[in-house]
């Protein structure tokens, strides 16, 4: 998997150090050499250049990119010059973090695929950490479907799934059961083990404190959530 992080501001930077120390081939670029002496030696390729510069961006191999995310927003117009130049350019998925309302708005006219503004998204998060703490995390996948990530409700413990009728009441699927093992070691010491069971069987039971991974349309994921 390649991905390119154009911009390496505070964000840009952790971007692209966070997705390679997840083992993606990582290209970084910025026009301030400064920028890219700091983050060589933790991404897979970095250059300084000019990401309005349409051929300077050709030349690196932004067409086989797997996905693009444009972190400029102290120059808007690089900004959206550099994506426009990667949608003619053919780019599978283009990302970029936006700086304002209005920022958003025209990227999103020049078929920006993702509008990011991390700000947002982390306090969106810690809101529903704090009203909701059985959530643990909700995942947009499109316009119409999320995963949600939720400690098991109590009319769900002890029931094997069937017996559940999540998919008839309400519309989600169980896609994975994370489960908490404790684990004796050789010195007594007794340890836990986290357990992941992918798609799981219809006549797997669910335990008090498995964690659900869910899937459906959020409008269904909406109902669920609080349940």
């Amino acid at each position: 998997m390649i991905f390119f992080v154009i911009g390496l501001g505070r964000f840009g930077s952790t971007l692209a150090r966070s997705l390679h120390e997840k083992g993606v081939e990582v290209i970084a670029i910025d026009k301030d050499s400064a920028r890219i002496e700091e983050i060589e030696d933790f991404v897979s390729k970095a250059y300084v250049m000019d990401a309005t510069n349409e051929k300077a961006l050709s030349s690196v191999g932004v067409k086989d990119a797997d996905g693009i995310v444009v972190c400029i927003t102290s120059d808007i117009e690089a900004s959206i010059m550099t994506c426009m130049i990667l949608k003619d350019k053919g780019v599978r998925k283009i990302m970029a973090k936006a700086g304002s309302e209005l920022h958003a708005k025209i990227l999103r006219k020049v078929g920006v695929d993702r509008v990011i503004f991390p700000e947002q998204e982390m306090a969106h998060r810690l809101a529903e950490s704090i009203y909701s703490p059985h959530i643990f995390e909700v995942i947009d996948l499109s316009p119409e479907y999320s995963i949600l990530e939720r400690i098991t409700p109590k009319f769900m413990e002890g029931k094997v799934i069937r017996d559940t009728k999540l998919r008839t009441k309400y519309g989600v699927y169980i896609i994975a059961i994370k489960r908490k093992f404790p684990i004796v070691k050789e010195d007594g010491k007794t340890s836990v083990e986290e357990k992941i069971f992918i798609a799981p069987s219809a006549d797997e039971e669910i335990l008090k404190g498995d964690v659900l991974v869910l899937l459906g349309k959020k409008e269904n994921i909406d109902k669920f959530r609080d349940q």
